[in-house]
């Protein structure tokens, strides 16, 4: 399958490379289906999740580790279930990197972190409880 991104050009998307947000992602209920890609660069640091169900829709994700910051979630157990996760090992958490217009710094979402069951390829967007 194949993704025509206006940012990124045409992408090739795997069948078994695609994540699905049962509940899309707040904002974007209906975009369901993403693939990760790494940018062209060297010394990659993020991800693009593009969706597949919009292919102008495509956000820069990171390890909230490499930017310094630590989460221990908690997931219910609806949240739990919608990710079939049964092992702790098979989740990964991403937060969804940010840039305002100009030249301000990057900034990371961490109040809605993704967490992604790598194992299953099926992910939510966590709020967390302030």
């Amino acid at each position: 399958m194949n993704i025509d991104s206006p940012r990124f050009g045409t992408l090739k998307v795997e069948p078994g490379k695609i994540i699905e947000f049962p509940a899309g992602l707040a904002g974007f209920e209906d975009c369901r289906r993403f693939s990760l890609f790494h940018p062209d660069e060297g010394d990659v640091k993020y991800f693009i999740l593009q969706s597949l169900d919009d292919p102008a829709l495509a956000f820069h994700i990171a390890d909230p580790a490499q930017l310094g910051f630590n989460f221990e979630i908690a997931l219910s157990d609806a949240e739990t279930a919608l990710l079939k996760l049964n092992d702790p090992l098979d989740a990964a958490v991403a937060v969804i990197l940010l840039k305002d217009e100009g030249d301000s710094p990057v900034r990371a979402n961490l109040k809605a972190p993704l967490i992604i069951n790598t194992r299953e390829r099926l992910g939510l967007q966590h709020i967390v409880a302030q």
